[in-house]
C-alpha cells in the first residue's frame, strides 16, 4: 500500500476496519466481534465508539499468532476468522459460513477461477496450469472453536496462510460455500479504488452546489477554509465571513433538502453574530447526517485578486476541511484564481467561493 495504513483508509466516510467490523457484527450468527491488532493500536481502537461492545486484543508477529489470540479469547462453539481488509463481505456470507462450519466442522467461502492460469518465467510465459478444480478462498473462514484450538496445538507454532491450510494439515475436511465477487481483499492501492467504486455503486448519492461571496471589511485577520491569514483584511459578514466553509455548508444543506445556510443561521439572529464558520459547517454536517446523508468528497473554487494564497495555504485549507468533514485529505480539492481583473473579484473587492459536494446515503 506504499506505506498507507489501509485499515484507516476511508470508504464512504468510514474506515475499512469499521466497514469490516460492522458487516460481521450485523450477521445473525455473530454474538461478539474480536479485533486483533498491534500492541500500539489497542488502546486507540478500544476507544472508538463503533467498537463499543467489541473486544480488542494484542496480536502477534505472524497472522497465525494473531488468529490464535482471537480464537483463544472467543467463547462461541463456532468461530469465524475474517480479514479486516475485506470490507464488503456481507452479513449473509458470514451466516452461511457459520452454518456450514457448525454442520461440517469447518467451512470456507470460495469462488471459481475463471482466468487462464500461466506460470511466469521472467519476461515470458511458461507452462499453462489446468484451472479445473481450482477455487479462490475468501474470508470469513469458520470452524468449530475446539477443532481450531486442537489444530493450532498440533501445529506447534508452524505458520499457515489461512485457517483452511491449518485444518488441511491435520487431515480435516473443509466444506465450501459460494463466495462473493465483491468480497475483495485490499492489498494494493488499486484494490482500494475498486472497493470504493463498488461501495459507491451500491449507495444512493447526491451532488450539492453552493456559492458564497463577501466583500472585505475594516477588520484584519482573513478566515478562509478554517485557517486565518492575519495580515489580510477580514471579509465582512454576519459570521467571520469564511466564504469557503459557507459555500460547502450551503452545498451540503441544499443537496440534502435542508435549505441553505441563511435559513439555518439567519442574519437577523443577534446571538450568532460573529460565529465561527467552523461551527456553521459542523451544524450543516450534523443536519445532513440526521437526514441520513454523509459527505464523500468536496471541490472548491476560489476567485479573488487578493490575497495571494499559494499552494501551502490551499493545502492547509484542504486538510482542515477534510478534518471538519471527517473525510480523507484526498477527498478535498481547493483551487484559486485571481479573477483576471474581471468584476469585483478581479478588482480585489470581494472573494467568491463555489463548492461542489458529493454525498452518499448513510
Amino acid at each position: 500500500m506504499g506505506g498507507v495504513d489501509k485499515m484507516a483508509e476511508l470508504l464512504l466516510g468510514r474506515s475499512l476496519l469499521q466497514w469490516s467490523v460492522e458487516q460481521m457484527a450485523a450477521a445473525q450468527s455473530v454474538a461478539r466481534v474480536i479485533v486483533v491488532a498491534r500492541a500500539d493500536r489497542v488502546a486507540q481502537l478500544a476507544a472508538l465508539p463503533w467498537l463499543a461492545g467489541s473486544t480488542v486484543l494484542v496480536g502477534g508477529e505472524r497472522r497465525s499468532d494473531s488468529v490464535r489470540a482471537g480464537v483463544e479469547a472467543a467463547t462461541g462453539d463456532v468461530v469465524l476468522v475474517h480479514d479486516g481488509a475485506r470490507p464488503l463481505a456481507s452479513p449473509a456470507l458470514a451466516d452461511a459460513v457459520a452454518a456450514a462450519a457448525a454442520q461440517h466442522g469447518a467451512a470456507v467461502p470460495v469462488l471459481p477461477v475463471v482466468d487462464s492460469l500461466k506460470r511466469n518465467k521472467g519476461a515470458t510465459l511458461g507452462q499453462s496450469v489446468e484451472r479445473d478444480g481450482l477455487v479462490r478462498a475468501q474470508t470469513p473462514q469458520g470452524a468449530r472453536r475446539q477443532l481450531l484450538l486442537d489444530a493450532m496445538a498440533a501445529a506447534k507454532g508452524e505458520a499457515f496462510s489461512d485457517e483452511a491450510g491449518l485444518l488441511e494439515s491435520r487431515g480435516i475436511a473443509i466444506a465450501t460455500v459460494p463466495g462473493e465477487p465483491q468480497n475483495i481483499k485490499v492489498t494494493l492501492p488499486d484494490d482500494l479504488e475498486m472497493v470504493r467504486a463498488l461501495a459507491r455503486g451500491g449507495a444512493a448519492t447526491r451532488v450539492g452546489l453552493g456559492q458564497d461571496s463577501h466583500g472585505f471589511g475594516p477588520d484584519m485577520g482573513l478566515w478562509l477554509g478554517g485557517i486565518q491569514i492575519e495580515d489580510a483584511p477580514r471579509l465582512y459578514g454576519h459570521s467571520d465571513g469564511d466564504v469557503v466553509l459557507h459555500a460547502i455548508a450551503t452545498a451540503i444543506l441544499s443537496a440534502t433538502g435542508n435549505g441553505d445556510l441563511g435559513r439555518l443561521f439567519p442574519a437577523s439572529d443577534k446571538q450568532t453574530t460573529g460565529i465561527a464558520s467552523t461551527d456553521l459547517l459542523r451544524e450543516a454536517v450534523a443536519t445532513a447526517n440526521n437526514s441520513g446523508w454523509a459527505v464523500e468528497s468536496v471541490q472548491v473554487s476560489l476567485v479573488g485578486a487578493r490575497p495571494r494564497l499559494g499552494g501551502q495555504r490551499l493545502d492547509a485549507m484542504a486538510q482542515n476541511v477534510a478534518e471538519l468533514l471527517a473525510v480523507s485529505a484526498e477527498s478535498v480539492a481547493i483551487n484559486a484564481s485571481t479573477g483576471n481583473l474581471s468584476g469585483d473579484e478581479g478588482a480585489g473587492r470581494v472573494i467568491t467561493a463555489t463548492a461542489l459536494v458529493s454525498l452518499y446515503r448513510r
